[in-house]
């Protein structure tokens, strides 16, 4: 493989990840988007489900997204592609609901506000991979031996006891982090326990060991957003960057999904995703695009952060505080709480699951006082934060 990789910019913005993104969607233009949104608020439609706290955010995100300019990105609050297929993807009565929870998302990082959870919660069904992806921390040999105590399966039993908890609490959900989720011999039945909810479920897979079992359970267990992770439409360099792959059984995986999805579950609202990482000069965007249209309703290609070896990066001089702090949590297979997945060896973990609750952790001592050291400029004295350049 040719040593051509992408020279990474000085910080990696986790907000804004997308080095391409294609959307092969028919929906509403940025305009007609607004104008909809502001006549289901005008009508208060949905509104009965928000509290009155959300109510006052609501209005916030509202007056942001009529402002003038409002679809370019910068500080307030703004609509990408993205959302917008996920916002098209929703019942009228939802849509107020889900801007919230964006805003929240979005927003909250930017002015370092803390909600009683966080906007986002990622929970790793597994952490074994069978793929070693050249950019991914599955390559480092400490990480994957199992005596070392990283690798496993989440226990059925405590996923429900995690989605018990924040049901009616949390609505962006990832079922993914370090390691493949389809791994897990339960995946099917945490998919079903999920179903009706999330607004937002997303689940990332690399295709490989999906079946037909599987994919009936992605279709009808409330996946609002299913991420095939491909990084080339070639299958010489597809297997070079991720080693262990084939793109040959990924495609014939893909393409029964959509078959699956067209002829039994024709009204499904799931949105499929191809997304890469954009390593090297070789892997070609309209490439992707030309292969994977018609059977996915978004190709990107996400920007290249070397977390292949984030405790060997040297420090850097980057002072700006890591927006995963008020952003997101993350569950890992054992129950650790860990505050971002760039520390794939839970150097910052917070706690376990298992002794506290997701309310009580993110609110938790050890995570203010983590979120403070940002603040105060502190990156320099964290592993791995010190070396890492996600902002």
């Amino acid at each position: 493989m040719s040593n051509n990789k992408i020279t990474k910019s000085s910080t990696y913005n986790k907000h804004n990840s997308f080095f391409s993104f294609s959307s092969l969607n028919k929906n509403l233009e940025d305009k007609k988007i607004i104008d909809k949104i502001d006549n289901l608020y005008s009508q208060k439609t949905g509104i009965n489900k928000i509290n009155n706290d959300d109510q006052l955010v609501l209005k916030e995100a509202i007056k942001d997204l009529k402002q003038e300019n409002n679809f370019k990105r910068g500080d307030s609050f703004s609509l990408t592609k993205n959302v917008i297929d996920e916002i098209t993807s929703l019942s009228d009565d939802q849509i107020l609901r889900y801007l919230v929870f964006r805003y929240k998302y979005e927003i909250y990082p930017k002015i370092k506000k803390i909600d009683n959870y966080p906007p986002y919660l990622q929970i790793e069904p597994s952490s074994i991979c069978n793929y070693r992806c050249v950019f991914c921390f599955e390559t480092d040999k400490s990480f994957t031996d199992k005596k070392n105590g990283f690798m496993g399966k989440m226990p059925l039993e405590l996923f429900k006891n995690i989605v018990d908890q924040i049901n009616g609490k949390i609505e962006f959900i990832s079922l993914a982090s370090r390691g493949e989720p389809m791994a897990n011999p339960d995946i099917s039945k945490m998919l079903e326990y999920c179903k009706d909810k999330f607004l937002n479920l997303k689940i990332n897979t690399n295709a490989s060991l999906l079946d037909e079992k599987k994919i009936h359970a992605i279709l009808s267990g409330g996946v609002k957003t299913l991420v095939f992770s491909a990084d080339a439409a070639d299958e010489t360099l597809y297997s070079e960057l991720r080693v262990n792959g084939n793109l040959k059984k990924v495609l014939k995986n893909i393409e029964n999904f959509q078959k699956i999805r067209t002829t039994c579950y024709p009204n499904s609202k799931i949105i499929s995703r191809v997304s890469g990482v954009k390593f090297n000069e070789q892997q070609k965007f309209d490439d992707m695009v030309k292969l994977w249209s018609g059977l996915v309703d978004q190709v990107a290609f996400v920007d290249y952060n070397p977390w292949e070896n984030t405790y060997l990066q040297p420090p850097n001089n980057i002072t700006e505080a890591c927006s995963d702090l008020w952003r997101r949590m993350f569950i890992w297979w054992d129950g650790k709480i860990n505050p971002c997945d760039v520390d794939y060896k839970s150097e910052l973990k917070i706690g376990n699951i298992k002794n506290s609750t997701v309310e009580k952790l993110w609110k938790s001592k050890e995570y203010n006082q983590l979120r403070n050291e940002h603040i105060k400029n502190n990156r320099s004295k964290l592993i791995p934060c010190r070396g890492c350049t996600v902002i």
